[in-house]
């Protein structure tokens, strides 16, 4: 299977200096309304224990600015607990509709609890629920099991009663020193625009990769 891509390019004279303004560029395109990219905020997390072994997995985009990149989870899943080994992670904007994609390099560290906090209020109830009844990555005997302890949070806390933040639960930021802009183009001649940041150095260089 193969498709031929047919899109506009990407040139370093239309580079923005900060990456963080071109990855909101794109990301608000990505989001528009009509644009095929169904949850352009979904991006694949790869990480790696402290043996170097790679795990990777799709996970929610939930803010972003000059910082860097936030997502939440369990501190008690496979993700956490690699990322607690070994912080250096990839992050991976699969945006297939429009032919494009972003990956981030950088380093991940826990988001402080006040913006956990502030974060899970505006979670639905029923997520709220959900990130206490599930042990993230753990061996599950059964489904069954997993619908038992929902339905015994939501009996104990009912819509519209406040659910605390469970103490395993938060967020994390990812600070990128790299960020790779791909652009699909015709006969896989593909425009791949790359900004590094050199220490001590705060400014950001842009590199063209060979396709």
């Amino acid at each position: 299977m193969r498709e031929q891509y047919a899109t506009a390019g990407l040139s370093e004279a239309e580079l923005p200096a900060d990456p963080m303004d071109q990855f909101a560029r794109w990301f608000k395109e990505a989001a528009a309304d009509g644009c095929a990219v169904h949850e352009p905020n979904a991006m694949v997390v790869s990480t790696a224990d402290a043996e170097g072994r790679p795990s990777s997995r799709t996970v929610l985009l939930k803010g972003f600015d000059e910082r860097g990149f936030v997502f939440f989870t369990n501190y008690e899943s496979r993700k956490a607990r690699e990322l607690a080994a070994n912080p250096h992670v990839s992050l991976l904007f699969p945006w297939h509709a429009t032919a494009r994609q972003v990956i981030v390099s950088g380093v991940a560290e826990r988001v402080a609890r006040a913006e956990t906090v502030a974060y899970f209020r505006t979670r639905p109830h029923g997520s709220q629920l959900g990130a206490w009844a599930s042990a993230q990555s753990s061996v599950l005997a059964a489904r069954a099991d997993l619908d038992r302890a929902y339905a015994d949070l939501a009996a104990r806390y009912p819509e519209g009663e406040q659910v605390p933040v469970p103490p395993h639960w938060g967020g994390f930021r990812v600070t990128p020193h790299a960020l790779e802009f791909w652009q699909g183009r015709a006969d896989r001649l593909h425009d791949r625009l790359r900004y590094t940041r050199r220490p001590p150095s705060t400014t950001w260089h842009v590199d063209r990769l060979s396709p």
